[in-house]
């Protein structure tokens, strides 16, 4: 499918490299982030400014409008991650500096994360499928990280457990996520669709906690809450129930 779209993705190459770019630099910056500032962090900072950036990209390039239940849930949503960030001091021991690195480089893979599905999402609103575009993108990506694999990639062959974590890593949460990812970014806008994997640091939260043994402060608690409230207002909809009428009958 992918050779009989060439000449199509062609027209659209610039929309491809700017894609592929932020595809290889997001993990570089996201994995940094979470080794700098911690699990937790790195993956709210990341995940959770995604969607405000994606809403902006969409508001410069798009002329999107940015609704008031939007801004709501934006600011609910950068509160939280400033409580996070707050409380990191008291839940993560890093060295002078590494912190707000990890949250700098977290930021950068927000925007990376909000930079690839913007492009995939104009490919798809120009007629190319879903599994096209999310496919080649992602394939520039790969060919990018390539040097990386090269240069790093030592440890995933040094041992059989090694190479299944990177192969499980490789097929479960990258491929079939993605390809999910896909489906919905087919559907929906790219602000709605990375705002609703917000779910992701909330359980990323959930796991470091229970598995990487991080603690996190009340004052990080308070920032998680807040960034599911995010969640909760941007894309639950509201329904208003009305009374009905009653037409009263003149004798």
């Amino acid at each position: 499918r992918i050779a009989r779209a060439l000449p199509e993705l062609a027209r659209h190459w610039r929309n491809l490299l700017l894609g592929g770019l932020a595809v290889a630099i997001y993990p570089l910056a996201f994995y940094a982030s979470m080794r700098l500032a911690g699990v937790t962090i790195g993956t709210v900072v990341t995940i959770g400014s995604a969607p405000l950036l994606s809403a902006l990209i969409e508001w410069l390039f798009d002329g999107a409008r940015l609704s008031r239940r939007w801004l709501a849930g934006a600011s609910i949503g950068l509160l939280g991650m400033v409580l996070l960030c707050l409380a990191e001091d008291a839940g993560h021991q890093a060295g002078e500096g590494a912190t707000l690195l990890g949250i700098a480089l977290g930021l950068v893979g927000g925007l990376t994360y909000a930079l690839y599905s913007w492009t995939a999402r104009r490919l798809m609103l120009r007629g190319i499928h879903s599994r096209v575009a999310m496919g080649t993108t992602f394939g520039i990506g790969g060919l990018l990280l390539m040097p990386v694999l090269v240069a790093t990639g030592g440890p995933f062959l040094a041992s059989w457990g090694n190479a299944a974590v990177g192969i499980y890593m490789a097929l479960v949460p990258m491929f079939l996520g993605y390809v999910c990812f896909g489906i919905g970014l087919a559907r929906i806008s790219a602000s709605m669709a990375t705002t609703i994997t917000l779910i992701e640091p909330v359980m990323a939260a959930m796991l470091a906690i229970l598995v990487v043994g991080e603690r996190l402060p009340a004052l990080g608690w308070i920032g998680v809450v807040l960034v599911v409230s995010c969640l909760v207002v941007i894309t639950v909809p509201v329904k208003l129930k009305m009374r009905p009428v009653r037409t009263v009958q003149k004798a």
